[in-house]
């Protein structure tokens, strides 16, 4: 009877073990850094492998992160837009997802020139109610 209970506790520790480390590679929510420009924001959601959502300007407009996914804890999307002057950009970021953190590369494709640089961004804590 002993050793059934040890079992049915090794299992059960086991299985909550798997699901913090799937939560830990999950990175839906609310994601914030520091760019040239100031603080950049971008909302994640996560729907099998893909990786989905939007980037918020300072101006509160939004643009859709297309290509998104997720694989084996690392995670990439782009993000098209405009500059000011109205010429097309793409935002592309690619990182190592760890808990709260990304870290990686970002790429700013402009018309006439390509900007990469380091990127860390921190989920934002959700404030509870």
């Amino acid at each position: 009877m002993r050793r059934l209970l040890v079992a049915a506790l090794v299992v059960a520790c086991t299985a909550l073990v798997g699901l913090a480390r799937a939560a830990d590679n999950d990175p839906t929510g609310t994601w914030k850094w520091m760019s040239a420009r100031g603080q950049a924001t971008v909302k994640l959601k996560l729907k099998g492998d893909k990786v989905t959502g939007v980037m918020i300007r300072k101006n509160g407009d939004e643009l859709k992160v297309e290509d998104g996914t997720l694989k084996d804890g690392e995670i990439s999307f782009r993000v098209p837009g405009k500059t000011p002057g109205g010429k097309p950009m793409v935002h592309k970021y690619h990182g190592k997802l760890s808990g709260d953190t990304i870290k990686g590369t970002a790429t700013i494709e402009l018309p006439d020139q390509t900007v990469s640089g380091e990127w860390e961004a921190k989920r934002v804590k959700e404030q509870k109610r």
